[in-house]
């Protein structure tokens, strides 16, 4: 299974960035074999409007099952949720610790957007 983490770092060990649709990038970590991918996703971090959209398009071509990050909003919310994509808020940790949570089963999918659209 394929999950995308938001980040502005390159490895496990970096932190997890707050923000869904204007994260540097994404990790996509395999958690089959453990591997994973840097996802740039700069072109949205100064988008005026829909980063949060193109967010999570790039995170649904990624492959991507899930998402784990701070927070998201209700139009990104609503493409991963059609998409089949379930979402996991949660406060900064690192990469790797937020996978590790995640396999362990102590993360809950979000049921609603945690903030309102255009949130900076």
């Amino acid at each position: 299974m394929k999950i995308a983490v938001t980040t502005a770092g390159t490895t496990l060990d970096d932190a997890l960035e707050s923000r869904f649709g204007r994260t540097p990038r994404f990790l996509i970590v395999d958690t089959a074999d453990g591997t994973f991918e840097s996802v740039d996703n700069i072109q949205n971090l100064n988008a005026a409007q829909g980063a949060g959209i193109q967010a999570a398009m790039t995170v649904v071509n990624a492959g991507a099952e899930a998402v784990i990050t701070g927070h998201c909003g209700p139009k990104a919310f609503r493409v991963l949720n059609e998409a089949g994509v379930k979402i996991y808020n949660i406060e900064t940790v690192t990469v790797r610790e937020a996978v590790k949570l995640y396999q362990e089963g102590k993360l809950q999918p979000a049921e609603n957007a945690d903030v309102e659209g255009h949130w900076l």
